[in-house]
């Protein structure tokens, strides 16, 4: 969310950013929100002025008793409750007038970084870097539930019946594996500092609206009924929220951690081939990292959190790439994202298995979360990146790691969470 006094006085940044997010259905919120601004300064000068009166008033009234002029402090006294009665109405109008602009600025979509490419949606992102050499082999890689069925792995069917689509059990080696890749994912970002937490899984509507837009929070969210409860769709939700109206202390800072949860998604308008499977569900696990940071430090965070992703999926033997968001695919609240894609040799291409996003000061401001500096208190910057979300990065180590005859090889680095397996052999 913006800061009022930025749109008040840039009003022509914001128009262009919008313009440059191709959201030009929101350019009217501009004007509409400045004349509120405009109306909500005014009722505080009317009410401001109003209260000095009165309290001139009211001092006059105790001299006039004094004197024993009666009436004239009767009259005085009256002037006094008709002004109490204006600022009543004045003050009504004002809590109205805040809670729209409050709404239209949640709305406005987050300055973006100027780095960032001009484009329409995904389909305009920018390739950054590649690192490892995808491979395609001379033997047929099988979609990827199938591989998970020849080792007894995977139950679609049967979570269909218990759950409805989209959900899946996972058996045996596969379901080893997904939780090897956690408890590794877990370990790795221990190792590169940052503080183990397992999160709350459900989330107040203030937590909500504090950490995204309202139109992913409609396209994700599930709501518990009759309680003012959502589920989490990624742990940076209760991650960020953990700091809620708060003071941090600038020696604090960075808080970085990396946390652990189930995650849960609505995942409106999802189809298409690859949307079988177990590529894009209603249920998955995964493990994310968040930064809380001061201002001028969190480039050099966002740049370190995607870096820990290509790392880790290296680390695994998968080749990847990085791409740059496109202004057109940004969430309203990111000023910045950066992709990273696994190779799928049997697509042939990349698919996303992470994003790492800076938010700036947007959650923080609609959080309420502040850094008590030297002499002064400012606004944190948040940013947040997907360390690994199984099963969809299972489908890239699968695909990357399935031999000829259809056993799977498991690299050095997760060997000792696999019970030190060299290879898992299907059944089928």
């Amino acid at each position: 969310m913006l800061d009022i006094r930025f749109l008040r006085e840039n009003p022509e940044v914001v128009r262009q950013n919008i313009k440059n997010k191709f959201q030009d259905s929101k350019l009217p919120l501009v004007d509409e929100v400045m004349e509120l601004d405009k109306r909500n300064r005014e009722i505080k000068q009317e009410v401001e002025a109003l209260r000095a009166e009165r309290n001139k008033i009211s001092k006059m009234i105790g001299g006039l008793m004094k004197e024993g002029k009666r009436e004239e402090a009767e009259e005085a006294k009256k002037q006094v409750t008709a002004n109490a009665e204006i600022v009543e109405k004045l003050s009504a109008e004002e809590k109205e007038v805040e809670e729209k602009i409050r709404t239209i600025m949640m709305t406005i979509p987050n300055i973006i970084d100027p780095s960032v490419p001009i484009g329409k949606d995904d389909s305009e992102n920018v390739e950054v870097q590649k690192y490892g050499e995808p491979v395609v082999p001379d033997y047929e890689i099988p979609y990827h539930a199938d591989i998970m069925e020849s080792f007894n792995g995977i139950d679609l069917d049967s979570a269909r019946k218990v759950a409805g689509n989209g959900f899946y059990y996972l058996m045996g080696d596969i379901a080893r594996l997904h939780s090897a890749v956690i408890s590794y994912a877990r370990d790795f970002m221990i190792d590169r500092g940052f503080t183990y937490c397992i999160p709350p899984y459900m989330i107040r509507s203030d937590v909500v609206t504090g950490v995204m837009s309202f139109a992913e929070m409609d396209a994700m969210m599930y709501k518990i009924e009759g309680e003012d409860l959502y589920l989490i769709g990624t742990s940076e939700h209760s991650m960020i929220g953990k700091f809620i109206d708060t003071i941090i202390q600038e020696e604090e800072l960075p808080k970085t951690l990396t946390s652990y949860s189930p995650c849960f998604r609505k995942e409106k308008g999802a189809h298409g081939l690859e949307e079988r499977g177990v590529y894009r569900i209603h249920q998955f696990e995964k493990q994310e990292m968040i930064v809380v940071c001061k201002p001028e430090e969190s480039p050099m965070w966002f740049d370190k959190l995607w870096q820990n992703t290509v790392d880790l999926f290296r680390s695994l033997d998968i080749p990847v790439r990085t791409l740059e968001c496109c202004s057109g695919d940004l969430a309203d609240l990111k000023v910045k994202s950066i992709d990273v894609e696994a190779w799928s040799p049997r697509q042939k291409k990349y698919f996303e298995v992470g994003s790492c996003s800076n938010l700036g000061d947007a959650q923080a401001r609609r959080l309420k979360i502040r850094v008590n500096g030297k002499g002064e208190k400012y606004l944190a910057h948040t940013l947040n990146n997907t360390v690994v979300a199984p099963p969809r990065m299972l489908i890239a180590f699968l695909e990357n790691n399935l031999q000829a005859d259809g056993s799977v090889k498991i690299p050095e680095a997760l060997r000792p969470y696999m019970g030190g397996k060299e290879v898992i052999t299907p059944s089928k």
